[in-house]
This record gives C-alpha cells, structure tokens and sequence, in this order.
C-alpha cells in the first residue's frame, strides 16, 4: 500500500494484533459551532461496526463486542490489500446496505491510533474501499447542522482534527444530532441555582383539547439579560397554583408558577417515552403565538 504523503506511520508503536477494541465513542451537545480545529461528518442512523482483518481471517464486531456474520462486507475487507487493518464505522441498511468506514485503528502490525485524526484519514484515503464498503467524506458546510436536518440525517459528528482515537466516551468527538423546533407555553419556572440568576429554567407545555398538559423544563440558552427580562415578565403574571392539568413530572419544591400566556420556541432532540423533552433549549419568544393555539405537532414544528 503507498505511503500517504505527510503521514508517518512508523512512529505508531509495534505491537500484537488484538482481539478486541474498545471503539470510541462521541458526546452530545447541544452546541452548535464550526472551526478550523475541527472536521465535521454525516452521523449515520445504523449499528456500530468494527472491522478486524488479520491476514484471509476477518472478524466484524458490534460496538459491544458482539460477533456479526456478514458475508459480503467480510468479502470487501478480505480484499483490502493489506495484511493486518482494524476499521471503524457503521452499517446502513436504507435502500442498500453498505459499510460506511470513518477511521482506522490498526494497519499492518502498527496501532496507529496514536496517530492524529488527519493522519488516519490520510491512511484510509490509500485502501482502495469498494462497495458495500464506502469511505465516510469530510463535510465542508458553513452549517453542517442544517444540511443534515434538511436532508432527514440523524445528525452530525464534529471531530478535531489533532486528537487520537481514544478507547472511550471522548470530547473529542462531539454529536449534534438533530432537533425539533417546536412552540411551547410557559406555565412557570424554578428558582436560580448557585450564581445563576433570574430562574433556573421554565416549565412549559401545551394545549390538547381542555388540558394544558406539561412537557418538561428549559434550562439552556438563555443569557443573564434575557434570564432577568424572563424572570420580571413572569413575575408580573404570577399565580397560586398550576395551571398544569396534566402535569406528570412536575418539580415539588422551588417553583413558581405563571398564568399561560407567554409562548417561547423551543429546540429538542426528542421527545421521550414518558412525553417530555429530551435536551431542549431556548431559541426564543413568540408573542406573536396566541397561547391557547399551541399544541403538540407530531414532527416537532412549530
């Protein structure tokens, strides 16, 4: 296999095959950013995969160590012409299935993920990958984010650029999955926590027929103006009790409540199982909504 120009394989240490890799593993934020430092990806909706190849023998792998027997792609691997290759990726299924390889972790008695996440990709850029295998591309949009929502992607990866492959939940490797934007109404909020000010996070929810049913707090994307312009509106419309009549989940202690009148739009990943919000945060607020015209939109739209 050539040598990919600027890349030093030899300074990855010697060392014995192994049987198993810990893959690692991204963290979810909520942040949304772009830079020089880093390289961003298309994050695939499938199953973690991870190939070894030790000479004719290939083994693939679930991210759990699970053995998967997958003829086809162990025929793509089993072609690559090197002698020893550990590869990182994921298996889709939508229309074709195909092996989408986004790093490499071992290549010919050498554990190159010591290496930075330049230099490994300029590593798989030499293995001539062919279908069902396919290489996973660099995204050069100026909001990575937006093209995955727009497309029906589960998100995005934000990977630097000088970081190793860590055997490990890493910073490293960030996902931004995608959210809903959805209109809510404010039925109250909590008390500020520690040098916070104004209150910790709103308590919001929506009309279903007579009900104005809770779906979950707020507490990210606020800044201290608008958490103390927040609190003085609320103030203002104060009540005794909640308005909530559905309202599983509420906070027993430390919170205010509000008559339903201010509506906010809020960004989520998800709603959960119990129908509340998973990592929301604020966008902003919508006084142009009539509060009692918010209900739950199947698809998150606001």
């Amino acid at each position: 296999m050539a040598k990919p120009r600027g890349v030093d394989a030899l300074r990855a240490p010697r060392s014995t095959f192994p049987d198993w890799i810990e893959p690692m593993a991204a963290t979810l934020t909520q942040e949304r950013f772009t830079g020089a430092d880093w390289l961003f990806e298309r994050k695939f909706d499938g199953i973690r995969l991870v190939a070894f190849k030790q000479g004719s023998d290939v083994r693939l792998y679930s991210r759990t160590g699970n053995l998967q027997l997958l003829p086809t792609f162990a025929a793509a691997i089993a072609a690559l012409p090197v002698d020893e290759i550990i590869l990182d990726g994921e298996m889709t299924w939508d229309g074709h299935t195909a092996y989408h390889v986004f790093d490499i972790v071992w290549l010919d008695g050498r554990d190159v993920a010591c290496l930075t996440l330049t230099e490994r990709r300029a590593l798989l850029e030499t293995l001539p990958l062919a279908a069902p295998l396919a290489r996973v591309r660099e995204l050069r949009d100026a909001e990575p984010w937006e093209r995955a929502r727009k497309e029906g992607w589960e998100g995005v990866i934000a990977k630097r650029r000088d970081a190793p492959y860590e055997h490990r939940r890493s910073k490293h490797w960030l996902k931004m999955k995608c959210e809903a934007v959805h209109d809510f109404v404010i039925g109250g909020f909590t008390d500020p926590q520690g040098a916070r000010v104004g209150l910790g996070a709103l308590l919001v929810g929506y009309y279903a027929g007579d009900d104005f049913v809770f779906a979950g707090k707020v507490g990210t994307g606020f800044d201290t103006k608008l958490l103390g312009e927040l609190r003085a509106m609320l103030d203002a419309t104060e009540v005794g009790t909640t308005p909530f009549t559905k309202a599983k989940g509420l906070p027993r202690l430390g919170a205010h409540w509000v008559r339903p009148t201010l509506v906010v739009q809020v960004a989520f990943v998800e709603w959960t199982v119990h129908t509340k919000l998973r990592h929301p945060r604020l966008l902003g607020l919508r006084p142009e909504r009539v509060a009692r015209d918010v209900v739950r939109e199947e698809r998150g739209a606001s």
